[in-house]
């Protein structure tokens, strides 16, 4: 951001400026343009500027809300799961299914973050710090299997895989739970011994 907003009204206008990107991006990609973003907010270009200073600092922002709003839901769920585990498995697509939750409002929006709103150093650095946190929370609970010995790679084929289906393949969310759930099931079924 360029300018932080201190008061309250300056607040409120970076928040309505901020829904209206959410908005114009989920609706155009990256063919939305900064003025039909400040039309939509109802602000002047001028005022859109004062905080933004062009269309990437828009999304870098968007990202950021994105991954505070996640993070806090995650944490919650991820503090729920470990007081009172269900089986593993059942841990795992409850955090699969809050993941989902997350991307509900939105979903082309999610596909235009992942194709350019994560490049910036900032972004990318906040993406990976949350990417491990649920990989690190899922080998936790794939740990406590039977035989789950060494789950890392397997808890991190499962957030990158859940990942690819939120932001590249945008759909409603009974659509992705549906998708997110068959995928996983598939992966964490027991090995058939041959």
């Amino acid at each position: 951001m360029r300018r932080i907003p201190r008061q309250a009204r300056a607040r409120e206008t970076v928040e309505v400026v901020l829904t209206a990107a959410a908005q114009v991006f989920g609706r155009e990609g990256v063919a939305a343009t900064t003025n039909r973003i400040a039309e939509r907010a109802g602000v002047s270009i001028g005022s859109l500027y004062q905080y933004f200073p062009h269309k990437q600092a828009l999304l870098d922002a968007l990202v950021a809300r994105h991954v505070t709003d996640a993070r806090t839901t995650l944490d919650a769920e991820f503090t729920a799961l470990r007081a009172d585990p269900p089986d593993p498995v059942t841990a795992v697509l409850r955090i699969a299914d809050t993941a989902v939750a997350l991307h509900a409002d939105h979903p082309h929006l999610h596909a235009v973050f992942a194709g350019f709103a994560t490049r910036t150093p900032g972004g990318v650095a906040a993406v990976d710090a949350l990417r491990e946190d649920c990989t690190r929370e899922v080998a936790f609970h794939l740990s406590r299997r039977p035989g789950g010995e060494g789950p890392g790679e397997l808890a991190r084929t499962v957030v990158h895989a859940v990942d690819g289906l939120l932001h590249h393949s945008p759909a409603t969310v009974n659509v992705q739970r549906a998708r997110v759930r068959t995928l996983l099931v598939r992966l964490l079924e027991p090995a058939v011994p041959h």
